[in-house]
Order: structure tokens, then C-alpha cells, then sequence
């Protein structure tokens, strides 16, 4: 029975598809190894969508309500894309509080061919659009298949 598991036609794209993983987005390794989260982003606070718009454009949308664009920090850093909330810096005394507002950190792996093209925020909803760059000789083409002007045909003795 071990044997086989060595054998197995399993690849890492079955994983992908089976943990949901997006391309460029949650390496499937972090979640294996079992990376460790901040109690903030284990809450799942705040919620996302991953979405796929065409064949290289992506949008992350996270809803943050409550928040300005004062209140939100995006940073890339090592293919990371950190979005985090500023510390609450409110004054004043409250007898009751509650709609706080929540402190948040979420962080992106994006893959090496993937770029920011911006961000916005309207009516309590984030949105970061992301475009895949694939260098030229890395598309797939078509290679022409042709016949040899002259034979190279070499006599074996």
C-alpha cells in the first residue's frame, strides 16, 4: 500500500484545484506547512473574493466597511501584498461602543508575473486589480514544422 502512493499520478495541480488555490495567489505550499497566521486573518475578517475578469485579469475585493482610504494601508513588498488597517486614532469618550472598528491584517503571495494596476475603495468594498504579464517567450505559440532544404544524409561505414 505505500507503494503506490509512490507511484500515484497526483500533481500539484490536483492540490490547487483541491484547496481552491487561485493562480498567484496563496502558494499551495504556505498551507501545507502550515504557515502561521495572525489572530486577525484567522478570523477570516475581513472577507474576500478572489475573482478572474479575463484570461490574465484578476480583482481582489475585500469588504471593509467603516474604513476611508485613510483608514487602509496596501503595501507590496517581496511579492507579498500586504492590506492592512491603520491603528483607530479616534478621540473622544464613548459610554458605549459598538461598531468598532476592526484591526486587520490580510496578505496576498502573488506570483512573479503578476502586477498591481490599482486600488479603490467605493461604498465599503476594496478593490485591487491585478494583471498577469507573460513575457513573449513564454506564450505559447505554434512552431512551424518544415522540410530540410538538403538532405544531410552522412554514409555510416
Amino acid at each position: 500500500m505505500l507503494h503506490l502512493a509512490r507511484y500515484s499520478s497526483i500533481t500539484p495541480s490536483d492540490f490547487e484545484r483541491a484547496l481552491g488555490i487561485s493562480v498567484g495567489f496563496d502558494s499551495m505550499f504556505d498551507r501545507f506547512l502550515g504557515e502561521v497566521e495572525s489572530s486577525e486573518s484567522a478570523t477570516g475578517y475581513p472577507p474576500y473574493n478572489i475573482r478572474k475578469d479575463e484570461e490574465n485579469i484578476y480583482t481582489i475585493e475585500m469588504a471593509v466597511a467603516g474604513f476611508s482610504k485613510e483608514d487602509l494601508e496596501a503595501e507590496l513588498k517581496e511579492g507579498i501584498l500586504m492590506v492592512r488597517s491603520k491603528p483607530d486614532q479616534e478621540e473622544g469618550e464613548y459610554l458605549h461602543r459598538g461598531i468598532a472598528k476592526r484591526a486587520f491584517s490580510r496578505s496576498f503571495t502573488l506570483s512573479d508575473d503578476m502586477i498591481i494596476k490599482g486600488a479603490d475603495l467605493i461604498n465599503g468594498m476594496l478593490t485591487i486589480s491585478l494583471e498577469r504579464i507573460i513575457p513573449e517567450e513564454k506564450k505559447s505559440r505554434m512552431i512551424e514544422i518544415g522540410e530540410p532544404t538538403e538532405p544531410d544524409l552522412k554514409e555510416i561505414n
